[in-house]
């Protein structure tokens, strides 16, 4: 018989590693609402017309596409089947497909719902993403999002709550990161600084690399894109600057002075940085001019987040966008969010082992099954356990004790109760302590008292 598989770049997650998420998604949950968002949730599928063309050529290709229920060949011509032409194939025999990330599916219930929703809206949103990628270690075709974007505002105080928000978030981590900004503006008034001001895209895509490739890989990707030795060594200092946040926008100022679009991204960088200073965050904040971002609809603030304990790619990002709504004929609406990257978050806790330990515990408290007549005894004491909040399992058969004692062990139990004849005539239980292997004779009041400790 063949063993049963998962599709590839799938995963299944144990109870540990669900307390592990769980408590990943509640933190970053509990830290959005403290900031005054509220939670949707769209559907796993968007019609293709909603998807399509949002992500460019390469991200419509890694799109999952969903065959019509149905006879789904009854609209297609054989000659379409005959000619093998897949893309004309699937426009007929898909209307859906599988959402590819949380920000066009949101553009779009922006759009439909924009009657009932009050401007500014802050929202989040925690839900998997499918992606048709190459599964690698680290990219996988299901993964979650953790979303939080405000629309309809141009302030740039959403920009400060947002970097608030991921300062507050790995504070409660108990991971140190640093958290890198820059503005897409600076960079447009950079490519117009060297003359290449319709090369911005493959500029700013080859300096997001720097990281990663180094100074020279950058320098030979950037020739392979047709820009000039000229603006090449232009652009050498801009990308080695050194100093503080204000140094930097010293320099970068004087460089853009002539550039109403780069100065432009200099101003808000500065204030984004005033206010900020203003707060009292616990991670360090950075301005990053090598920090582009791959995706072209960023328009103003850009946000990067690394963890400094682990060696990992970026775990939070995001930015400003104007026109999110304007892909679905709503023009003219200004946004700003960001996304927590839960896997690799996991990861990070993992390699630092910073889960709390009431984070993965799960039965607290387990009763030995010592037969009917002590079974019928200890179901109001679990159920009293239970109603003051203290997870509680009875086994379900009257197994030998070693088995029982076994299962509890295996289920890193901390406690474990046994009510035999003896403490049935007292009307009490023996708790054992799992860890220490104290025991100790104690009425329910006590056992719960004992535990909550």
């Amino acid at each position: 018989m063949n063993k049963p598989s998962i599709p590839k770049g799938t995963r299944d997650f144990s109870p540990l590693e669900m307390s592990k998420r769980n408590y990943i998604f509640n933190t970053i949950r509990s830290v959005f609402a403290l900031y005054g968002y509220k939670q949707i949730e769209t559907p796993a599928m968007e019609t293709l017309q909603t998807l399509l063309g949002k992500y460019g050529e390469e991200g419509d290709k890694l799109l999952f596409k969903v065959l019509n229920s149905g006879d789904f060949l009854n609209k297609v011509d054989r000659s379409d089947l005959e000619n093998a032409d897949s893309l004309r194939l699937a426009a007929k025999l898909c209307e859906k497909g599988l959402r590819y990330d949380l920000t066009v599916p949101f553009a779009r219930f922006v759009v439909m719902h924009r009657d009932e929703l009050q401007m500014p809206f802050k929202r989040y949103q925690i839900q998997p993403v499918w992606r048709a990628d190459r599964p690698q270690k680290g990219r996988y075709r299901e993964f979650y999002q953790c979303d939080a974007d405000v629309v309809g505002s141009d302030s740039l105080l959403n920009e400060v709550e947002l970097v608030q928000i991921v300062d507050t978030v790995f504070k409660r981590f108990g991971v140190r990161v640093q958290i890198k900004v820059n503005n897409r503006k600076i960079l447009t008034g950079i490519a117009e600084y060297i003359g290449e001001a319709d090369k911005i895209v493959d500029i700013t895509v080859a300096i997001d690399k720097l990281d990663k490739i180094g100074i020279d890989n950058v320098n030979a990707e950037l020739a392979a894109n047709g820009l000039g030795a000229d603006a090449i060594e232009k652009l050498q200092p801009i990308i080695a600057l050194k100093g503080s946040n204000e140094d930097k926008l010293g320099v970068i100022s004087e460089i853009l002075k002539d550039s109403e679009t780069g100065m432009k991204g200099v101003e808000e960088l500065r204030y984004i940085f005033n206010v900020l200073g203003n707060v009292g965050l616990e991670n360090e904040v950075q301005f990053d001019l090598t920090l582009a971002r791959g995706l072209n609809y960023y328009t103003g603030a850009i946000f990067e987040v690394k963890a400094l304990d682990y060696q990992i790619g970026s775990i939070t990002g995001g930015g400003r966008y104007d026109n999110l709504t304007g892909i679905f004929g709503m023009p003219g609406l200004s946004g700003v969010g960001i996304s927590f990257g839960a896997d690799r978050i996991f990861d990070v806790l993992n390699a630092l082992d910073l889960y709390p330990e009431n984070a993965v515990t799960g039965t607290q408290l387990m009763f030995i099954n010592f037969g009917e007549k002590e079974t019928a005894y200890c179901l109001p004491v679990i159920a009293k356990a239970r109603a003051c909040g203290i997870a509680t399992e009875l086994y379900p058969d009257a197994a030998k004790m070693k088995k029982q004692m076994n299962y509890a062990n295996a289920n890193s139990i901390p406690y474990v109760a046994l009510a035999g004849e003896n403490e049935i005539n007292e009307g009490k239980v023996t708790l054992k302590n799992m860890l220490t292997g104290e025991q100790k004779l104690v009425s329910a009041d006590e056992l719960i008292g004992a535990i909550k400790e």
